[in-house]
Formats: C-alpha cells, sequence, structure tokens
C-alpha cells in the first residue's frame, strides 16, 4: 500500500468483499501480545510523529508495491524494527528486515563455541570428565549456506543497492526487503495487491523456512502485528508506528503454493503455537564402557523438573544438528533457529541432557540452545526466536510447575560451579546481550517494581536500549565492543564509577581484579535477578554479593533496579559465617549400599553474619545416580538435609537450611 503511514486499513468495497469471502484462517494465531509496543490508532485520522525510518517504510512500499503495514509487521517481527547500528544478528541478518549475509558476518568474526567455557558439560565429578572438541567457528563457503541465511545477496540483485549499503543504511535495508517480498509474490503467482491479506503467502516464504509448519507459525505472528497495530521508538530514537486492522484475515490457502515440506513433529513436546520437529539425540554405547549422549530417566515422576536453562549454541543450525547427533557430543532438548524460530527437539523431558555443566542442575532442568554462530557475542536475537522461545518456556513450565522467575529460568551464565576448581571454566552465554526483560514480557511475567521504597529488596532492571555498558573482548581480547543495549550492570566496591570492581574469589582465586570483559561475570548483576539492599548513596545502591558490599549507579532519571520485597536468608544467630555450595547433594548418610557417596563440598565463599540474599525455593539434597548405559544400577538418592536456592552472585547458589533462618525481605 502507498500513501500514510497510518493509513493500513484499506475499505475498498472491493477489499471488503475480498475479506468477506475468505475464512479466519487454517492457521490459528500463535503469537503473543506485543510487549513494549504501545496502541497505535486504529485509522489514518491520527497523526503519527514523522521519522526517518518511518518514512523509509513508505518510500519502499510505494517503489515495490507491498502495503506498508507487511512491510512494518515482518520487519518488527524480525527485529522490533531495530537497525542495530549495523551489526549482524546471530545470524548475520543485518538491519530492521534481518536481511541476512552469514558468510560475511562469520568471517568477521570467529571465536571459540560457547564464548570462554571449558566446563564438563555433564558436570558429574563421579565420572570422567567430558570435554568434547567444539567446532571451530570458520566461514562457510557461500553455496554451503541456505537460501535463508543469504537474502542480502538476493535483495542486492534485486535493487541494485551495494551489499554494504543493504548492511548499514536502514532506509536501504528496508527497500531490500520490500524488494524479496515483492519477487515472492511474483513467484507465486501473486498480483501485487494493496491489500496485505493478499500476501500471505509472500510473508511466509520471507521467514526462510523449509516446511509449512514454521512458514505458517511466522506468517501467523506477522499478521496478527498488523492486526493489532502498535508504536514503539527504536534502539536508534526512531518512532515507528503501525495503524491496526483487526479485522484482518490473511488468505492462508496461499501456502500450499509454496511448495514447501511438512515438518516431522511426531514425538515432540512442544506446544500448538510452535513449528517443532524430532531429531533425536542418541543413547548409544561406543568405546570402552563409553556412552551418549544424556542420560535416561524417569521425571518428574522420579525427580521434579526445576529448571529451564537458556543457552547460545554459537555454531550454525546445520553443525548444531549434527553435534547433538553425535554419541561423543553432548546434549540439550531443544534447539531453536534464529532466522524463523523453527525448534527441534532432541531428548525428552523425562530424561536428562548434559548441557548445564552442573549434574545437580541438568539432572533437574530441561536446556534450549537458540542458534547462533556469531561467537562474538555483541550481536543480537531475532524477535521471532524471542517469541518461540517465550511459547516452548511456558509451555513447559506450566506442564512441569517451573516458576517464571530469574532462579529458575537460568541462563547458561547463571548456572553455579558445582565445586570450587570448576567455578573459572563455568560458560557465559546467552551473556548480557540477551533482553531478559523482554523476554519476560513475552513469557507473560514482566519485571516490574513492587510498591513502596522499603521492601529490602531491587529487581534489576535497566532499560535494555539505552543501557550501554562498556565491554571488550567481543572480538579482540582486551579492545572495545560496540555500543550495545545490554541487561548487565557492572559492580563496583564503592559508589563510584572510578573504585575498583567487586572481586570474585572463585574465578579468580589469587584475588586479581575482575575485568570488563564480555565473559567475566564477576562483578555484574542481570535484569530480573533479585538482591537485598545493603545500602544507599545517592544515586548509587548496593546490595549484598559474593559476600561482599557490590555497589551499581541506579539514578532516579535512568533507574537501573526497581525496589521489591520478598523472602532472604541470613546466617542463624550465633553463626558469623555459613558455606556456599554450587548443588543440593544429600548428606552421607541417605546413600543406599552401592552408591557412592558425594561429596557436599563448598564454594570458596562465605554467607557471613548480617548479611541477606533473596532466596528460591527450598529443595531437599538430592543425587541422580547414572553411571552406566545399563539404567538398571540408576537411582535417585533423596537426603533429610534441605537447602534454599539463593541469589548469591551473579549465579545462583545454594544454602543448608539448618544453617540460615528466612525472612521478610523487610525485616
Amino acid at each position: 500500500m502507498r500513501g500514510s503511514a497510518t493509513a493500513a486499513t484499506d475499505s475498498s468495497p472491493s477489499a471488503g468483499n475480498r475479506r468477506a469471502r475468505r475464512a479466519a484462517g487454517a492457521v490459528a494465531s500463535a503469537a503473543l501480545l506485543l510487549p513494549l509496543l504501545g496502541a497505535a490508532p486504529s485509522d489514518s485520522s491520527t497523526s503519527v510523529p514523522s521519522a526517518r525510518l518511518q518514512s523509509a517504510f513508505a518510500a519502499a512500499s510505494a517503489e515495490y508495491d507491498v502495503p506498508q503495514s507487511v512491510l512494518l509487521a515482518v520487519s518488527y517481527v524480525q527485529s522490533r524494527w531495530d537497525a542495530h547500528d549495523g551489526a549482524p544478528s546471530v545470524t548475520g541478518g543485518y538491519g530492521p528486515m534481518h536481511l541476512t549475509d552469514a558468510r560475511t558476518a562469520i568471517a568477521r568474526t570467529v571465536a571459540p563455541h560457547h564464548s570462554d567455557g571449558t566446563e564438563d558439560a555433564r558436570g558429574d565429578d563421579s565420572r570422567a570428565t567430558l570435554l568434547p572438541e567444539s567446532p571451530e567457528a570458520k566461514a562457510p563457503e557461500n553455496a554451503q549456506l541456505p537460501a535463508r541465511l543469504k537474502t542480502l545477496t538476493k535483495a542486492a540483485e534485486l535493487t541494485g543497492i551495494p551489499a554494504e549499503q543493504l548492511r548499514t543504511d536502514a532506509a536501504a535495508n528496508v527497500a531490500g526487503g520490500a524488494a524479496l517480498l515483492a519477487a515472492a509474490q511474483k513467484q507465486l503467482g501473486e498480483p501485487l495487491s494493496d491489500d496485505a491479506a493478499d500476501w500471505y503467502g509472500a510473508v511466509a516464504r520471507y521467514s526462510g523456512a523449509d516446511d509449512t509448519t514454521t512458514a505458517a507459525t511466522y506468517a501467523a505472528d506477522v499478521f496478527d502485528v498488523i492486526r493489532r497495530g502498535g508504536q514503539r521508538t527504536t534502539d536508534a530514537g526512531q518512532q515507528i508506528a503501525l495503524a491496526s486492522q483487526p479485522q484482518l484475515r490473511p488468505d492462508t490457502a496461499q501456502l500450499k503454493q509454496a511448495g514447501l515440506r511438512g515438518a516431522n513433529a511426531d514425538g515432540t513436546e512442544c506446544p500448538a503455537t510452535v513449528s517443532c520437529e524430532w531429531i533425536p539425540a542418541p543413547y548409544e554405547e561406543f568405546g570402552d564402557g563409553d556412552y551418549g549422549n544424556h542420560d535416561l530417566g524417569d521425571r518428574p515422576k522420579s525427580q521434579s523438573i526445576e529448571y529451564i536453562v537458556i543457552h547460545d549454541t554459537e555454531a550454525t543450525w546445520d553443525t548444531t544438528l549434527k553435534l547433538v547427533q553425535d554419541p561423543a557430543y553432548v546434549s540439550w532438548q531443544y534447539s531453536l533457529r534464529s532466522t524463523d524460530g523453527h525448534i527441534a527437539q532432541h531428548v525428552k523431558a523425562k530424561d536428562v541432557a548434559w548441557h548445564a555443566g552442573n549434574w545437580y542442575v541438568n539432572a533437574k532442568s530441561i536446556g534450549l540452545e537458540h542458534e547462533g554462530f556469531l561467537a562474538a557475542p555483541d550481536a543480537w536475537y531475532t524477535e521471532e526466536m524471542y517469541r518461540t522461545s517465550a511459547r516452548l518456556v511456558k509451555y513447559l513450565a506450566k506442564k512441569y510447575g517451573i516458576p517464571l522467575d530469574r532462579q529458575h529460568i537460568l541462563g547458561h551464565d547463571t548456572v553455579p560451579g558445582p565445586t570450587t576448581a570448576t567455578i573459572p571454566s563455568m560458560h557465559t552465554d546467552p551473556g548480557p546481550y540477551w533482553d531478559w526483560q523482554h523476554y519476560f514480557t513475552l513469557l507473560g511475567k514482566p519485571l516490574r517494581a513492587t510498591p513502596g521504597s522499603n521492601g529490602g529488596l531491587v529487581t534489576v532492571l535497566p532499560q535494555f536500549t539505552k543501557n550501554q555498558p562498556e565491554f571488550t573482548g567481543c572480538v579482540t581480547a582486551g579492545e572495545a565492543c560496540a555500543a550495545h543495549g545490554s541487561s548487565a550492570v557492572r559492580l563496583y566496591t564503592r559508589p563510584s564509577e572510578d573504585a575498583p570492581l567487586v572481586k570474585d574469589v572463585g574465578l579468580r582465586p589469587k584475588g586479581e581484579d575482575s575485568t570488563t570483559d564480555v565473559n567475566d561475570v564477576g562483578s555484574r548483576v542481570s535484569t530480573g535477578q533479585r538482591y537485598a539492599v545493603a545500602g544507599r548513596d545517592g544515586d548509587w545502591t548496593a546490595v549484598w554479593y559474593l559476600g561482599q558490599k557490590a555497589w551499581f549507579k541506579n539514578p532516579k532519571r535512568q533507574p537501573t533496579a526497581v525496589n521489591a520485597a520478598g523472602l532472604v536468608v541470613k546466617p542463624k544467630a550465633g553463626l558469623a559465617e555459613i558455606p556456599v555450595y554450587g548443588r543440593a547433594y544429600p548428606e552421607k548418610e541417605a546413600y543406599p549400599e552401592g552408591v557412592p557417596v558425594q561429596a557436599v563440598s563448598p564454594l570458596p565463599y562465605k554467607l557471613l553474619e548480617k548479611q541477606k540474599y533473596a532466596v528460591g525455593d527450598k529443595v531437599p539434597g538430592e543425587y541422580f545416580y547414572a553411571p552406566t548405559f545399563d539404567t538398571t544400577p540408576h537411582r535417585v538418592v533423596r537426603g533429610s538435609d534441605m537447602y534454599y536456592e539463593i541469589q548469591f552472585g551473579h549465579r545462583v547458589a545454594f544454602v543448608r537450611a539448618a544453617d540460615v533462618r528466612v525472612m521478610p525481605s523487610a525485616s
């Protein structure tokens, strides 16, 4: 459609007749409410602030005969209209339309799998360490890449706009996306209609999906955005608006013309609102007593599932699938594809995958790997992957009774090292650039302040796009990363940015200083995490962190944390300090004959008297004994000792219930 950006409805008689003839659609909308996207007017009479990017959508619509509403909605589902200052996404997608140029992106940045972590993904020190080799991140040949990862090259051919301009100029990027949509419409034999409802097939093709279910889910999201409409200020300060078309019903029958395959959803454990296929990880024996790459279990009957762990693969989709099908590698339950949100399940929820580097957490968690082969963490994640991931997590959380908070929906970077020796090797994905605020809004649990200023806790909650702490090491060690919105907030020993950073004696036993390296989690907190307030000084707030008082800047004009209330633990009266643990294992008396006793080994931290820490769950000491391919000797050992999970540092930790008292945070 051509004309005003808000003139998104077509009121012509012919358009009305077309819509009247159409059914509500064969594919139910799987969309979520649009978080951080304010309501926009549903008619063209209301003015919207003009901006360069908004004008670019209008110009591209006019030039390529693609309705503005379709362009805007596709762009929102790809990038939420953000340009990311020309930086590529985790799959080499550029700009508001996420035009992919994966070979160029990965050639610019080559780094090891999963950032700096070298952990034993299984994390069970009763068995030999499992450290399979990770693939090298290297630029693939262009011919090896699927079409969905080189749409920018196609857009350059269609528009005549140089590839570099498509990567770096948002207006050019929008034109490239419009050209791709118009080309897809022509290939389907459909007219370049002014009616958004006629573009369902082209939108489905734009997803890059190779199966009908994924393409349909993607298209359903795009058309739900058009129906709802909205407005948002982008990361570059551009104001974008899309008028709502609540009566819009797309022609879903067009999908039959797209020539896509059906997905193998048999055996998957996914909600109906996502595209999911079953690609099993092997449970098979090889070598001398070796087997892989997970353990068979009987969860939640044998033991509860308490956590969902969010990972980032930093490998291509094809490589990720090859790895999880290698019996000598490690495993996780689900992989999620960046470009279109497609999900592959590999391990049943009842079974224990080897992914988190902590056997206690593995035995009680489900692991989700999110695609991304740019090992430099200053990349970004597509909106469609965020949405699909959130739908899957909501489904799993409801099914297994997992609370939707940061002490149960863990980043891999918040999983504790199970023992002192393992702390430095723990992984740091998905890193400081995962948008936890947006993710929890998609989960239906938006992070917000608790009324009142005397709750005793704070929830870390910086504004993602405006919060841009300096990091180093994204591309080259010691060199500054590109400016980027972040979920992370840095911690200091005093209320001053000139003060030393807080130290982590677990990461650096010799007492070396923490750094601003993107993989150094020793002196930072993350969005959604809760900490007990230890002091305030003007624009600064102190919290208890790793057994010490840690300060972060929290100005009223742009707060990085909000007030909260809840339960906290502190040492029982008479105890000057208590140990902190990286796993909640049973006491030795709980182990039956034939099951080796596992050490309840404290970490090198102490929880001191008068310090308080936010409480997660109270859990029994538990150990899943599964040392052999034959499941006959497998046992779940459960003790009488109870533990509290706490937010102790950047990572969670555990304390024995017998050592602490629990109280309201305001007391």
